[in-house]
């Protein structure tokens, strides 16, 4: 997570300014974090207007909530439960749009705000890895996101998503096992590419990790979207 430069004020001393009426604070905040935040609305919405949309709702959320903030997590970790939370939320009012996969990785479905865009901003793994994601229930979805995709350790997965780190490992495993057969299909289709990016925050050797960590204490025959 991002921290001030020297000399700045930090993210709670800017959070009190906010509540305590200095109309730039909030802004220099966000401002902070916000690639952070997006990067972690757009893998759990797994499409760019629906994270757009989740994460104007979640700073408006945490605009207004500001005053709430007691201080018994990080800044950071604040700011990122209410963006997963929006997020999540936001596919839960979508579900009507979720899809089925047959495991055959030429049946992937892609969004249909990614097709039509150049190749050689969005490549064919990126689009893949979205697809198969939508697979996952959102609960699954947002803790390999935090986690296999940026870097978050279970702990601060736990602090963000208000779940025990058990709950966390659980669903890691879970969410693993249902995509081995997508990432195996990755992996055969680039063969001799491991350490070059799959897409943004995966590499090809998480990818790999990703097939292989199933060893979290639950059985990969275990379904529920927990």
């Amino acid at each position: 997570m991002s921290s001030p430069a020297f000399g700045e004020p930090s993210d709670g001393v800017l959070l009190r300014r906010h509540v305590h009426g200095d109309p730039e604070a909030f802004g220099l905040l966000f401002a902070r974090h916000k690639d952070r935040l997006w990067a972690v609305a757009l893998r759990i919405a797994c499409d760019p207007d629906d994270a757009a949309d989740a994460l104007q709702d979640a700073m408006i959320s945490a605009f207004r909530r500001a005053a709430d903030f007691r201080g018994e997590s990080a800044v950071t970790t604040w700011l990122h439960r209410i963006v997963v939370n929006a997020s999540l939320d936001l596919l839960r009012r979508r579900a009507a749009r979720s899809v089925s996969w047959s495991g055959d990785p030429d049946e992937l479905p892609v969004s249909e705000s990614l097709l039509g865009v150049d190749s050689a901003a969005r490549s064919d793994a990126r689009l893949d890895v979205d697809a198969a994601m939508r697979m996952l229930p959102p609960p699954q979805r947002a803790a390999l996101v935090l986690i296999d995709m940026l870097g978050y350790s279970v702990a601060d997965t736990s602090m963000i998503l208000g779940v025990s780190e058990g709950t966390v490992k659980s669903r890691c495993a879970r969410g693993r096992a249902k995509l081995v057969p997508y990432l195996s299909h990755l992996q055969a289709k680039h063969n001799g590419e491991r350490n070059q990016p799959v897409a943004d925050g995966v590499s090809f050797e998480q990818a790999d990790g990703l097939s292989n960590k199933h060893g979290d204490g639950v059985s990969n025959n275990q379904g529920g979207g927990a």
